[in-house]
Parts: C-alpha cells; structure tokens; sequence
C-alpha cells in the first residue's frame, strides 16, 4: 500500500531536521571561526576588536540567527530520534537546556552588535558579551550534549562510542569553558557527527 501524505511528512521531516543539523554546525563553527579570527587572544573578555578585524564580527553576527534557527530542527530530529518512549526528565533538561543555550547566543550577539556600533566600543558591553557567550551559553551546550548523550544510552539509540564522545564533549564545555581558546568548536563538531549519525539511521 502507497504511503499517505501523512505517513511521507513523517519520513521526511526528521531528514530535513537532520540537515538542518549539519547547516547548524557548519554555521556556529564559521561564527566562532570568523570571531577567534577577530579576536585571537585567550581572554576574548579583554581583547579589543581591531578597526580592521570588525568585518569579521559582523559577518559572524548576521550568521548567528541562522545557526539559532537550524538548531531548534536539530533538537527536533533528535527528539523524532529518540522516539515517544522519552524520559520526562531529562527531556525536560534537554528541551530547557536547548532553548536557553538558543536565547544566550542570541543575546550575546545581540550585545556584540550593540558594542560594534559603538565609537569607541565600550569596555563593559564587550565584557557582557564574551561572558553571555563563553559562559552562559556553552554551559548550557553542555548540559544539552549530556543530557542528548543521557537519553541516547537510556533508550539505546545512539551507539557506545557516540555516547561517550557526547559526555567528554558535555565535560570539556562544562570543565573547561572559556578558558581554552577553540574549545567551543567541540560543540558543532559534536552536532555535525550526531546529524550525520542521524541521517544515516533514517536512509536505512
């Protein structure tokens, strides 16, 4: 029997969620990239952004909407991955952790923005902004990795080996924090395998 219209926009959704996955990786770690780039320095809290370096920012500015955008359908691949056997509480984690890791990144940007169109920039927004961001957010990427990587070993859909990489990954954000520089690029690295994981589940 030919499936229904119905029954195809199932199949087809979480595929699509999980592309938005990879276009969520690709564009946080080009944001974080073009952002490292501008500001090379370990204390990125401290470091001043260079007349010639802004370019950067703001491409890294106008690409952070869409990383936020393509994350919330990767947080729903993944729950259409999981299923409707989810655990209340830690899916309760995951969408909470999600959604605010979302809100602080959209937040830092928009403070990044705010100090850029300042002349000259001011100390305390640049201070803001790099806190929201390597702070804030990342904590929350990690709980949204450990909680993922939680659910995943729980109902057994996600292998061993992608489990652990998502709890050293959920710890090196959580530990380590701004405190290394680069290190935030464990997170869409961390997103771009489990979307490629997903995808190749669903074509199965």
């Amino acid at each position: 029997m030919a499936p229904t219209d119905t029954t195809a926009a199932r199949l087809y959704t979480p595929r699509a969620a999980g592309a938005a996955g990879i276009a969520f990786a690709v564009l946080l770690a080009a944001a974080i990239v073009l952002m490292r780039l501008a500001i090379p320095s370990g204390d990125g809290a401290e470091a001043a952004v260079a007349a010639g370096d802004r370019w950067a920012v703001r491409l890294a500015l106008e690409i952070v909407p869409f990383a936020g955008i393509a994350f919330l359908w990767f947080m729903g691949a993944l729950r259409a991955h999981v299923g409707e056997a989810e655990d209340r509480f830690f899916s309760t984690v995951f969408l909470g952790s999600g959604l605010v890791c979302v809100a602080t990144l959209f937040v830092a940007a928009g403070a990044a923005g705010t100090v850029l169109a300042e002349n000259p920039p001011s100390d305390f927004g640049r201070h803001y902004a790099y806190t929201v961001l390597a702070t804030y957010s990342m904590r929350m990427a990690a709980v949204f990795v450990l909680a993922t990587s939680t659910l995943g070993r729980k109902f057994g859909v996600f292998p061993k080996p992608l489990v652990l990489l998502g709890t050293v990954v959920g710890l090196v954000l959580l530990v380590v924090g701004s405190g290394v520089p680069w290190s935030e690029l464990v997170f869409p690295a961390w997103a771009l395998v489990v979307s490629v994981y997903i995808l190749r589940t669903r074509l199965r």
